[in-house]
């Protein structure tokens, strides 16, 4: 079985995977309270014509209350919120997709490590009064043609905060961009198939991301680069 073939089966499981626990989690979750509202979600694809490269951006407004964003608004919560990236990936298909951490990569596996979906390089991480950013550098992986190896392409979730129409609230503007991509499955089996199967499952995928932050049920560090001051 070639690369692509291979990409593409994992595609089909990781979609049927998807449709499951849509499925199950369809009644809402009366413990668990929003802190959230989400707003303005958008998606905005599009792919090269002359270079084969895929730009894909999802983006949302997250409104809620000025002293709970002051509060979760560190290095450590900044980390937990691409832990909870991952995190969301793995419960969506129910398992069957996990991240390897190493010291200096993230590697997005099908059930074991020989099957590396994606491999990133360790995350860059920046953050100010008012932004935040974190960045993966696509390294290579099943998923991703030879022309998009080493760490030019990138995933990454940039947040940026500011004041809200509502009074004592604020607005983060939050987006889960990839840049740069070159997905194997476009460049060997088609357009039409990687529109069809890869570059939709992502835009579903982190479409729920989004909206699964209305709780603010941050997931808590693998790596723990940035400790928080009572863990000393």
């Amino acid at each position: 079985m070639t690369l692509a073939w291979l990409a593409l089966a994992a595609l089909v499981v990781l979609s049927a995977a998807l449709v499951a626990w849509l499925v199950l989690n369809r009644r809402p979750r009366g413990d668990r309270p929003e802190l959230v509202r989400i707003t303005d979600l958008e998606d905005t694809t599009s792919l090269d014509p002359e270079t084969g490269a895929v730009r894909s951006v999802q983006k949302a407004d997250l409104m809620m209350e000025e002293a709970t964003l002051s509060e979760i608004w560190t290095p450590v919560n900044l980390e937990r919120l691409a832990r909870t990236y991952w995190r969301f990936l793995t419960r969506v298909t129910l398992g069957l997709i996990r991240v390897h951490y190493t010291a200096g990569e993230r590697s997005v596996v099908l059930l074991a490590l020989p099957l590396r979906l994606l491999t990133f390089q360790a995350p860059e991480y920046e953050m100010d009064a008012s932004h935040g950013l974190v960045r993966w550098r696509i390294e290579r992986g099943l998923l991703v043609s030879r022309r998009g190896h080493g760490g030019n392409g990138h995933l990454q979730i940039d947040v940026h905060r500011s004041e809200s129409e509502a009074p004592d609230h604020a607005r983060l503007h939050i987006e889960v961009e990839v840049a740069n991509f070159y997905p194997s499955i476009s460049s060997r089996l088609g357009q039409r198939l990687y529109n069809a199967t890869q570059s939709r499952l992502h835009v579903v995928v982190t479409y729920g991301f989004l909206r699964s932050l209305a709780r603010l049920d941050l997931a808590e560090s693998k790596v723990g680069r940035f400790q928080a001051p009572d863990q000393g």
